[in-house]
């Protein structure tokens, strides 16, 4: 008899289904309501951006409390939404994510498969769009408008890279380390410290790049910047899974 045999008896008498032991791996959560909390999620992050730029720019004419508002609410509002919808899909909320998770499961990792990954991208793309769409709406914008926020520079594309490439070295390090518990924090903390110390202000996922084109607000991005943006964080997701492979090498008995 081990120690949780007697706990999982108490809830079969009580009525209640029975709990896995802990380590155990629980059963998988449906794809359709995977694909819903992906797209959910990525909508709700995408409302916060568009929508807090809204506000911080009718609150005031400096860029850098505009920024700063910004900043503080994706924060905050990224760190609620992968500790509710973590548990369900893994909250990627970023195609640049669940392509780097699909290819660490081709190469034997734990991870995404192809049938997955095909309905995750298309349903983090469609709610990013809904979600400007929505922050637009609450604040008597334009439902559509596209941006005329024009991004092409070279130095806001090497921006994209660095922000991308360390996102992907965070996930995959904690995953590495068995730590993906902090990732809350962790990864709202990172994308609010990139906002300030990139160039591009951190967008790092095509999805939300998609989405952001779709409103002629602080944070939109011109539709013909939005290519070389995603090439860039594709560029920045294949670095950080190249450093995750050199920083994180999976110890060995021998090793010195």
């Amino acid at each position: 008899m081990t120690a949780t045999e007697p706990a999982a008896s108490d809830a079969i008498a009580s009525g209640a289904p029975p709990q896995p032991a802990p380590g155990a791996t629980p059963p998988r959560t449906p794809l359709a309501a995977r694909a819903a909390a992906e797209l959910v999620g990525t909508a709700a992050l995408v409302a916060i951006v568009v929508g807090s730029g809204i506000q911080a720019t009718r609150l005031t004419d400096d860029v850098a409390l505009q920024l700063l508002a910004d900043s503080t609410a994706t924060v905050f509002g990224l760190g609620v939404l992968i500790a509710l919808l973590g548990p369900v899909s893994g909250a990627h909320f970023n195609p640049a994510v669940t392509l780097a998770e699909w290819w660490t499961a081709r190469r034997g990792g734990a991870g995404v498969d192809a049938r997955e990954l095909a309905v995750y991208v298309p349903a983090q793309v469609a709610g990013a769009i809904a979600g400007a769409v929505l922050a637009d709406a609450m604040f008597g914008e334009p439902l559509v408008k596209w941006s005329t926020h024009d991004r092409s520079a070279g130095n806001l594309l090497l921006g994209e890279v660095v922000a991308t490439a360390g996102l992907i070295l965070l996930i995959f390090g904690l995953a590495r380390t068995d730590r993906l518990r902090f990732a809350p924090v962790a990864v709202a903390s990172y994308i609010g410290a990139a906002y300030w110390f990139t160039s591009s202000t951190s967008f790092a996922n095509p999805a939300v790049t998609i989405g952001r084109a779709f409103t002629d607000t602080f944070a939109g991005i011109a539709p013909a910047s939005v290519p070389a943006f995603i090439g860039a964080q594709l560029i920045g997701a294949v670095v950080g899974l190249v450093l995750v492979a050199v920083v994180f090498v999976r110890g060995t008995a021998d090793a010195d």
